[in-house]
């Protein structure tokens, strides 16, 4: 997949494309992913576990101090002498002092007490630090409660976290009170704190250690490979002498042996296949010219026989004209072998001058007229106007020479139209006929040497099997396309195209390829699609009588056939530009 040019598609097409592409950013991207997910979710596992060891140590601790201060301050309430008056709210304020001063405690908790109608603090707590739940427990039961909390202080310190723990207090002839301890969590929480920044830093250094690391193994992997791929590359380019270095013993290294290795035997197998062609056309060459003079010799005996064949013995005499007529088809052999010798040696040229393909047209046309009228078909040019190129003339006559004789032997006697047209770089003609056809797949071996769609089918004109061939390579020769359509039953049509200029480069053909009878106008792209609609109506060119020929411009022109009837239906199709 290629990047994209600006403004051919949409923005976001650029980072996909480049994703597809690069091979590294895929996997350093898959490890970056791979690895932010694994530190996360360890992470979040390990910060809940250590949040939770840190929670249940301090909960431990919590109400082990609690009930030990608890405990104490029972004792001491209990040791206190009844028989004395004893102002209760000052006793339990110099108890509450006490338990948070006496000898050993952690000094990290406060003291809220809670008496009759009294709220007794130690330190700065906020008595509304207390959790109601807390409270409606303490005042119900005998046991010790803990929960967790936000510690407020009334001197404007930011709230806290923390924890709170309940339990109850009895003085003997006064009543029941209620004592609360808050703990705060702000060291535990700063650890807390402190354990998770350590994740995120070691986690994000992780990730770009990962990063870099699956950059480095992703460059030691994709080197090679893409070194493979160049020499590949430079292969299909025709560098056959090219090879990869090989470093090491590794699994890379083999592949690097294993392309030298196959660069080495197609390079061979390429080196035989060319010394066997050029054996196979110097062969082809050396003969051709060696048949030259014995069939000359051979030519001009069987003229003489031919010549007095009057006198002969009616078995003689047909002998005599058997023979000159495989003269002719050897000789028409021998001419398209030297041709096609020519072509393979890379020694034909062109002979450029700027002609009307009407005339050649009309030429070839009037030439096998004879030859339409014994198969009873009717041949009709469309020329919308002149139609001038700068052509060898010969060779294009050739070529649609070749392309009317293959027509009429197909046609079946039915009607073939010749079209032409053209636009300002590049003129088409293309033969029509409305015969057997073939099949879709048999489009470009119908140019291939001596092949024969139906080897049962005879040849009308004993052509040598040639014809295509050389017309594909006069074609090339031009710099122009020659392209065939057929279906079984439906005819074919072949068309030709060439550039208006000499040594121009097509990009469009003036007429489509499917045939418009059967589809509506269409282009050629330049990448070889078809855009076709329906033919809404179609325009019949008008019928000439038999034996002549018209021409108009623009408009269309018909030969038909002595032999043809004038009301048979021809098939036309519409006449005129369709780019």
């Amino acid at each position: 997949m290629s990047i994209p040019r600006p403004g051919s598609s949409p923005w976001w097409q650029f980072p996909v494309n480049w994703w597809w592409r690069s091979l590294p950013l895929r996997v350093i991207a898959s490890v970056l992913v791979a690895s932010v997910l694994v530190l996360v979710l360890g992470g979040f596992l390990l910060m809940k576990q250590a949040t939770n060891g840190v929670l249940d140590g301090k909960k431990r601790s919590v109400t082990s101090e609690a009930r030990a201060v608890v405990d104490n301050a029972q004792q001491r309430l209990n040791a206190t002498d009844q028989s004395v008056s004893v102002n209760s709210d000052e006793l339990l304020t110099d108890l509450a002092t006490n338990v948070v001063n006496r000898p050993g405690g952690s000094d990290q908790y406060e003291v809220v007490l809670i008496t009759r109608g009294q709220t007794i603090r130690v330190g700065r707590v906020d008595a509304a630090s207390i959790p109601d739940a807390l409270r409606q427990q303490v005042a119900t039961g005998n046991d010790m409660y803990l929960t967790p909390t936000e510690i407020r202080y009334d001197d404007g310190r930011r709230p806290v976290p923390g924890m709170a723990v309940g339990s109850s207090l009895t003085l003997a002839g006064t009543g029941r009170y209620e004592i609360y301890f808050a703990f705060p969590l702000q060291q535990e929480a700063d650890t807390l704190t402190v354990l998770r920044n350590s994740v995120v830093s070691t986690g994000a250094l992780l990730v770009v250690l990962l990063s870099l690391i699956a950059t480095l193994v992703s460059r030691q992997v994709v080197t090679p490979v893409r070194a493979a791929r160049r020499a590949a590359e430079s292969l299909a380019s025709g560098n056959l002498d090219d090879r990869m270095k090989v470093r090491g013993s590794d699994d890379l290294a083999r592949l690097a042996t294993s392309m030298n290795y196959m660069a080495s035997e197609l390079q061979k197998q390429i080196n035989q296949l060319e010394d066997l062609s050029r054996v196979q056309q110097r062969f082809v060459s050396d003969v051709s010219h060696e048949l030259r003079t014995p069939l000359t010799t051979v030519r001009m005996a069987a003229e003489v026989l031919h010549e007095g064949r009057d006198q002969f013995d009616p078995v003689s005499a047909r002998s005599a004209e058997l023979l000159q007529t495989e003269l002719d088809r050897f000789e028409a052999l021998l001419t398209d072998l030297l041709e096609i010798s020519r072509f393979d040696a890379g020694a034909a040229v062109l002979a450029i001058d700027e002609v009307d393909l009407r005339d050649v047209v009309n030429r070839v046309v009037e030439a096998h007229a004879r030859f339409a009228a014994k198969a009873g078909v009717k041949l009709t040019v469309h020329a919308p106007g002149p139609i001038k190129a700068e052509v060898d003339a010969r060779r294009i006559e050739r070529i649609i020479r070749n392309l009317l004789v293959n027509a009429i032997e197909h046609s079946e006697g039915r009607p073939i139209d010749i079209l032409m047209d053209a636009d300002e770089r590049a003129v088409a003609v293309a033969v029509r006929d409305h015969g057997v056809g073939f099949e879709a797949g048999q489009a470009k071996q119908v140019f291939h040497r001596f092949w024969r769609a139906d080897p049962a089918r005879a040849r009308t004109m004993g052509g040598t099997g040639l014809g295509l061939s050389i017309s594909m390579e006069d074609a090339r020769l031009h710099g122009g396309w020659l392209t065939a359509w057929g279906r079984p039953g439906m005819g074919a049509q072949f068309r030709l195209t060439l550039p208006r200029a000499a040594g121009g480069i097509l990009e469009q053909s003036p007429l489509p390829l499917v045939p418009r009878d059967l589809v509506g106008p269409s282009v050629t792209r330049p990448d070889g699609s078809e855009q076709a609609e329906p033919l809404s109506s179609s325009i019949p060119a008008p019928e000439a009588s038999p034996g002549s020929a018209q021409v108009s411009s623009p408009g269309a022109a018909q030969v038909t056939s002595p032999g043809s009837q004038p009301d048979q239906p021809s098939h036309e199709p519409a006449t005129g530009s369709t780019r």
